[in-house]
Parts: structure tokens; C-alpha cells; sequence
């Protein structure tokens, strides 16, 4: 399974998130896109519009996934280096491993990175 974990700021649109998803995907599609709960609808938009299924992430599930990435503001914010990876991984189940680390829209306000299960 491969897991789009997207991270983004107020102001984020759904095309912010699908531009950071076309940046980020390799040519591989995600079977599932994952964000942190607080902020799935935006997420679950764009699921909508692929035709993939949307999942929230508790912070307490983000927090315990270690980055590659870290931004010093999210960081403070979240309590995790990459919202994006983090969300990724916690969704993608234990043993998940980084395919794309977190990857930045054009126009700066969405992240995307890719994790895949151990059953990729």
C-alpha cells in the first residue's frame, strides 16, 4: 500500500495539495492520502476527486514517526518535523518506510510525501 501523507498551511487549496501530490508521486499512484485529523477535509476533497479513500492521523500517532525532514515551525507547531512524512508513515502501519520525502507545492502552501507498507 502507498500512503500520500500531505501537510499544509491556512490558504491551501485542493489544487495546492494535487500539485505537491504530481511532485511527489514518482509516476505511482497512492492508494490512500493521509493528513493529521484536525485538517482531513481538505484532504478527503481531493481523495474525492481521485477517488481515494482520505485518512486522519492523530497527532499522539504523528508525534511518534521520525522524519527525515524537519521544519523548525512545524515542529513547534506539531510536535513532528514533517506533517507530510509523518502522516505518511503513521498511516501506511508499522514497518513503513519513506518512498518520497516531503515534497513542496509551487505555490508554497502544501507538502506531499509517499510511504509504502510492508505489503508494497
Amino acid at each position: 500500500m502507498i500512503v500520500a501523507g500531505f501537510g499544509f498551511r491556512s490558504g491551501a487549496t485542493v489544487e495546492s495539495l494535487n500539485d505537491a501530490y504530481d511532485r511527489a508521486r514518482l509516476g505511482r499512484e497512492a492508494d490512500v492520502l493521509a493528513t493529521v485529523d484536525d485538517k482531513l477535509t481538505l484532504v478527503a476533497a481531493l481523495g474525492q476527486s481521485m477517488r481515494r479513500p482520505a485518512v486522519g492521523v492523530a497527532a499522539r500517532f504523528l508525534e511518534a514517526q521520525e522524519t527525515e525532514t524537519v521544519s523548525e515551525a512545524v515542529l513547534q507547531a506539531r510536535g513532528v518535523g514533517s506533517v507530510a512524512e509523518a502522516a505518511a508513515l503513521a498511516a501506511a502501519g508499522p514497518g513503513a518506510r519513506l518512498m518520497c520525502l516531503r515534497v513542496v507545492s509551487e505555490d508554497g502552501r502544501a507538502t506531499c510525501a509517499l510511504a509504502f507498507g510492508e505489503d508494497e
